[in-house]
């Protein structure tokens, strides 16, 4: 039996090493893009970790934000198409004070 560690894990251990080891080692165009990776697999092993909930809240919100219902996808369109275009109500976007 093969003791395989979790997606999340693997995530946070290649982000470290590019933070720890690589990125220092770069200069430039390279290390920018090692920082973007880094922020990329970050991102990842926060969806990872939240799983399904953050998602569920994430949906929640954007209802209540854009009074329309849908997916993800759809209502952050949505949303950011208000906001491009200045339709949304400043104090409802923001959130509580």
């Amino acid at each position: 039996m093969t003791n395989v560690p979790p997606a999340v894990e693997l995530v946070a251990a290649v982000a470290g090493f590019l933070e720890r080891e690589v990125q220092p080692a770069l200069d430039g165009r390279l290390s920018f893009h090692t920082k973007v990776a880094v922020n990329a697999l970050r991102i990842v092993e926060r969806e990872l970790a939240e799983g399904p909930a953050a998602a569920s809240v994430e949906l929640a919100r954007l209802r209540e934000l854009t009074g329309a219902d849908g997916d993800l996808h759809t209502l952050n369109t949505v949303l950011a198409e208000r906001i491009r275009t200045g339709d949304s109500c400043r104090s409802t976007i923001s959130g509580p004070a």
